[in-house]
């Protein structure tokens, strides 16, 4: 499997190499108010890709930060419950001297957001 994963990146590499090599021809990239820009085809193409992954990673940022901070406060209420669950099994294991105790209650679940 290791091999047939570094046979893929290779081959996408080489693809991309090739696509380098045939596109090499200035392209003239024209802004506002007269600007230009002149560069190969090759560098405008992977600039506007790279200028699309920026603007799709800046609009996720703000969805992140929620989800991160809407982890973080449930997990924070969630920990004295399970801090309280394990030591109360603790305690009547040790009270109890027989073995068939009832099961913990079931915890609310750190992921159902």
């Amino acid at each position: 499997m290791k091999y047939l994963l570094w046979l893929l990146k290779a081959a996408i590499f080489f693809t991309l190499f090739a696509f380098a090599l045939n596109n090499q021809q200035d392209a003239t990239v024209h802004f506002f108010f007269g600007t230009q820009w002149r560069a190969p085809l090759v560098l405008v193409v992977l600039t506007a890709f790279a200028a699309g992954v920026v603007v799709g990673v800046l609009g996720m940022v703000p969805r992140w930060w929620r989800h991160r901070t809407a982890a973080r406060r449930a997990h924070a209420a969630l920990s004295p419950a399970v801090a309280s669950a394990a030591s109360a099994p603790a305690a009547a294991a040790a009270a109890a001297p027989h073995p068939a105790s009832p099961p913990p209650p079931d915890l609310p679940s750190a992921h159902g957001i």
